[in-house]
Formats: C-alpha cells, structure tokens, sequence
C-alpha cells in the first residue's frame, strides 16, 4: 500500500518467472556461458574450418585444435586429461599415443605406407585401405578403390600431431568420419587396427603388413581376418557379441 509501484514492479517479476520454463535458473544460464567462454582457453573451436573434397577439413593443424603455448606450461598427464575430456563429448575417434610407440608406427609407415584393414560386419567383412600421407592416415573401402580407383574419397582420416613428442613424450590423435559411410565404433575399430599391425612386437603380425606392400601377390586377405580375430578387435561389431558401447 505504502509502496504501489515497488509492488507492480515485484509482480511483474513473478509473472517472468512462472513463464520460464521447468529447470530454468539465472545459475545455469551463468554457468553455460562460463563454461563456452571458458573453453577456447585450451581449444581454438572455430579455426581450421577449410574443407577439402569428401567434407574432410584441409590443412588440420594442431594449432586450429588447440592453444598449443597454453598447453606447454601443463605435464603430459595433464594435457592427457585435457585432449581426453574434451574429445569425450564429441562424436569422433581420439588418442594419445605414447612417443615410443609412435615412433614405431611412424618408421614403419615410412617403409609401408599402406595396408588392408578388416571391419566385421553381420555377414563376413568389409575391407578398408588405409594410405598414409604424411602423419595423416585415410581409408577408404577397397570396393571404392576399384570402382573409383585413385579418385575414390577417404572415409576415414586419422590426424597424428607429434608437435609434443619430444618435450612431453605424447603424439595426440583425433579424427574425421565420413558419417554416410561408418559409424564411430567402426571408424575406432579402424583405429585401434593400425596399432595392432603397426605397433606390434610380433614379428608375424608387422610381416602382414610389409606383403601388402613388397610382395603384393604373396598377401592373403584371410591372415589379417584371423590377426583381427585373435586380438579380439571389432568383437563388439558382431551382433550378439560384446558389449554395446561405442
């Protein structure tokens, strides 16, 4: 009574907040916008967004990921933590490679620049090729090799960064999937086979690999099968076996 205005102003204010929809709150709205603001601290969203033929962003650099002199001051732990948290909410395939194990898989890509890869699907397999060019490694299925031949576009690329292989002992890896085409899970099943035929200490595994390249009628498409059946990978492909997680 004492105050008219001061009560129309409070209950214009009540009427804003019973529009507002359930689990509205001024906290969650500032929070939101800390964390976007807060975000490109670590990450350079936005840059980088050329994009090549197939969709595939050109010229993937570090730098239009991450803000690589932020990033020098945090131990490879760190880093790891950052690389890994960010690309969780992401619908993609990521990694950090440990330096050694990197360099492994780099001599011999140097050696052997390509290789078959098997993806189980629900009747037998389909078989991807994996060319390196530079610290990129693209797929694409061998059925598209054949009809389209050198022109066939990539499916999958891989990005190795080792930007911080010597400082902090870490190659980090992200990736670009051709959605039409496969499916994350498929695409990390891909992934996790370059580790599985170039990373390996069995001699008889990598022998697979330096066929394909040096003694190409001498390979059996049925010896990278049965590797890929042994280690276990893509079980989670097949339908009834696994788990469901991709």
């Amino acid at each position: 009574r004492s105050s008219p205005d001061v009560f129309e102003s409070r209950m214009e204010k009540r009427s804003e907040v019973k529009k507002q929809p359930l689990g509205y709150s001024k906290q969650g709205e500032f929070i939101k916008c800390m964390e976007e603001k807060a975000r490109p601290i670590f990450f350079a969203e936005g840059l980088g967004t050329k994009t090549s033929k197939g969709g595939f962003t050109k010229d993937k650099t570090l730098d239009s990921i991450l803000n690589v002199e932020m990033v020098k001051e945090k131990t490879a732990e760190e880093i790891k933590q950052i690389w890994n948290q960010y690309f969780s909410t992401k619908d993609t395939v990521y990694a950090v490679i440990p330096a050694e194990k990197f360099d492994l898989i780099w001599k011999r890509a140097q050696k052997c620049p390509s290789f078959l890869y098997a993806l189980p699907r629900k009747e037998g397999y389909e078989f991807f090729v994996g060319q390196w060019s530079g610290t990129e490694l693209h797929f694409t299925s061998l059925i598209n090799i054949q009809t389209q031949g050198e022109t066939a576009p990539s499916q999958l690329v891989l990005y190795h960064y080792p930007e911080l292989q010597k400082e902090k002992g870490i190659v980090l890896m992200t990736a670009e999937v051709d959605s039409k085409f496969l499916v994350v899970h498929e695409a990390q099943c891909l992934a996790n086979q370059v580790q599985l035929f170039y990373a390996t200490d069995r001699s008889e595994t990598y022998a697979l690999v330096e066929t394909f390249n040096h003694r190409s009628s001498e390979f059996k498409y049925m010896s990278v099968i049965a590797e890929l059946e042994q280690s276990g990978l893509g079980r989670e492909l097949r339908p009834g076996q696994g788990s469901d997680k991709s």
